[in-house]
């Protein structure tokens, strides 16, 4: 029977839990006290996070967004008397802000030429490939056709957020995942 989780990780979908679960791998961090929580969108936030404060009190709640979707967890953290302005005081309640989304952060830290490597070693490259040669991506920077690439298609997201994920460094994280694992190794 696994304990009861000191710490609950609030991720917007299945590509951020991918990706975070990768990088505690790869880093030897978390174990039974950790939960990554799947949002289901982070829209959900203002109802996750008073449940976990109703029924799990002594757990320390964190999380991460995207910078378009940061209004909803300040929002959620102002109505459980945390006080927040704006995005900057994020951080201070351990919620760490992707500019744009995850996937940009992880195709920017990696750069393009280790994402695609990262790609073709999980066997999709002739997915990638058949993208690129479409119209409408031909002429793209190679940048735009990985972000597209994530998404293209069912699951996807989330297999290539933790292939992405699993390729960094400690030293080489994105700044909101950098401090998110921060957080949860601090929690340790």
């Amino acid at each position: 029977m696994s304990a009861t989780p000191s710490l609950i990780v609030l991720l917007e979908g299945v590509s951020d839990v991918a990706a975070v679960r990768a990088i505690m791998r790869r880093n030897d961090i978390g174990g039974d006290h950790v939960e990554l929580r799947n949002l289901q969108g982070v829209t959900n936030v203002g109802r996750v996070l008073p449940e976990i404060r109703q029924l799990q009190p002594d757990a320390d709640v964190v999380g991460m967004c995207d910078a378009a979707e940061a209004r909803f967890v300040e929002r959620a953290l102002g109505a459980n008397s945390c006080p927040v302005s704006d995005a900057s005081d994020l951080p201070a309640y351990g919620f760490f802000v992707c500019e744009a989304d995850l996937e940009e952060e992880l195709i920017r830290a990696l750069g393009t030429e280790r994402a695609v490597a990262a790609i073709e070693g999980a066997g999709l490259g002739g997915k990638l490939q058949a993208l690129q040669i479409q119209p409408a991506w031909a002429d793209r920077p190679l940048a735009e056709q990985l972000h597209r690439f994530c998404g293209v298609a069912s699951g996807r997201k989330e297999q290539v957020a933790g292939v992405l994920a699993g390729e960094l460094t400690r030293g080489e994280l994105p700044e909101p995942l950098s401090m998110l694992v921060d957080r949860i190794a601090w929690s340790a």
